[in-house]
């Protein structure tokens, strides 16, 4: 408690961001520090659960995450997904159409083939993390959580000229890598301190998860949807760069 009974305050000079990407083992969390409009990015880690990510402590002011927020009913698409795609062109694939709420129920990729014919393999290894989402993020959780695409928070890196190479070639590494360190200055560390076995992609693209949760917190982002809408339970469909 303060002296005299007061509630008790932050001490810290400065309020935390993050981007979080899902990876093999976890949730790939970058971190960075804002004091002013001076971001500075700090190590990243992996954090076993979403549920971690969230309760983490000092609290993000804003969590950049890449994954579905808000789920469509069976049969019809997210109109963020839609525009997305719409966005991105060439690169329109990187973005996965998010699943129903029926289709997290199967248990076998043929149940999931049975209830959405269109469900490919990727898809289907996409639906545990589609779930933790599900079960972790509600409406009230939005007031600091967001759903991001690390594609579109290049797009905009990028002038609004989607990246017509994918992530995972040279060139599309190298583009992604050059405009990380234009856009984040001071990121060099946690470019060097890369966890372990989390692939250089998924880190360059926590990284524009990053520099979007900054976007968020200036107010200053381009919204998939000119108007968004909400799923069943309430929570906002919505994908922001």
């Amino acid at each position: 408690m303060q002296p005299g009974g007061g509630s008790p305050r932050s001490a810290l000079p400065y309020k935390t961001l993050a981007g979080v990407e899902p990876v093999t083992g976890g949730w790939l969390v970058a971190p960075g520090n804002i004091q002013g409009i001076t971001l500075t990015p700090q190590p990243p880690f992996v954090l076993p659960s979403l549920a971690e990510v969230l309760d983490y402590r000092p609290a993000f002011a804003v969590l950049a995450l890449h994954a579905p927020v808000g789920l469509p009913e069976p049969g019809s698409v997210r109109e963020c997904d839609r525009n997305a795609r719409s966005r991105l062109g060439p690169r329109a694939k990187a973005v996965l159409v998010a699943p129903s709420r029926k289709l997290l129920e199967a248990v076998t990729y043929e149940e999931a083939r049975a209830i959405d014919p269109s469900v490919d393999i990727v898809r289907w290894r996409s639906l545990s993390r589609a779930s933790e989402v599900e079960r972790e993020v509600q409406s009230w959780r939005q007031r600091t959580v967001w759903e991001v695409h690390p594609e579109l928070g290049f797009t905009e890196m990028n002038d609004g000229v989607p990246l017509s190479a994918s992530r995972r070639s040279i060139h599309g590494r190298r583009a992604r890598l050059e405009l990380v360190r234009t856009k984040l200055p001071g990121v060099e560390r946690a470019l060097a301190e890369r966890p372990r076995g989390v692939r250089e992609e998924k880190l360059l693209d926590a990284l524009a998860d990053l520099w979007t949760a900054r976007r968020i917190l200036a107010r200053a982002v381009v919204r998939s949807c000119e108007e968004p809408s909400w799923d069943s339970e309430g929570v906002r469909m919505d994908i922001v760069s």
